[in-house]
């Protein structure tokens, strides 16, 4: 589906997002127009999703990352589908991820400190339905967070 020109110009567009589709079309050897188009058959394709801002939530007072692994009550028929839709409405619960095992599923939660966490974790997460065990995983350290692909 992607060409080496298709695959040029993500190369360069994810190494540096805020460059100007001139720049891009600069940079990869083909025409703006050309750049474009190509750019825009990949968004059209879903290859592209969408730009956006990386915030660094660290820098806005939230130093506690946990990730919590969930194992639900399954002999509900709806377990999965309330859980998540509850889920998703904790504003500090920063990803959802779902999974085929013991575990069914893994929250991230941001919190400003241990205190914070604490009442996080009181009202909002052990109020979410269907869940049956809960293990917490306390974050020390990021090793390598890398989002672009080897094209």
């Amino acid at each position: 589906m992607l060409d080496d020109q298709d695959r040029r110009l993500l190369r360069y567009w994810q190494a540096d997002p805020s460059l100007s589709p001139g720049e891009l079309a600069e940079r990869c050897g083909m025409t703006p127009g050309r750049a474009a188009r190509r750019i825009a058959r990949m968004e059209e394709a879903g290859v592209v999703e969408g730009l956006g801002a990386v915030i660094n939530w660290s820098a806005l007072g939230y130093s506690v990352e946990v990730s919590l692994r969930v194992t639900l009550d399954k002999t509900q028929g709806n377990a999965f589908d309330s859980f998540l839709a509850e889920a998703r409405k904790v504003p500090e619960v920063i990803e959802v991820q779902t999974f085929l095992g013991r575990v069914d599923a893994r929250l991230s939660i941001i919190a400003r400190d241990m205190a914070h966490y604490q009442e996080i974790y009181r009202a909002r997460i052990l109020t979410l339905p269907h869940i049956a065990d809960i293990e917490a995983l306390m974050h020390v350290a990021r090793i390598k967070s890398e989002e672009t692909l080897p094209l």
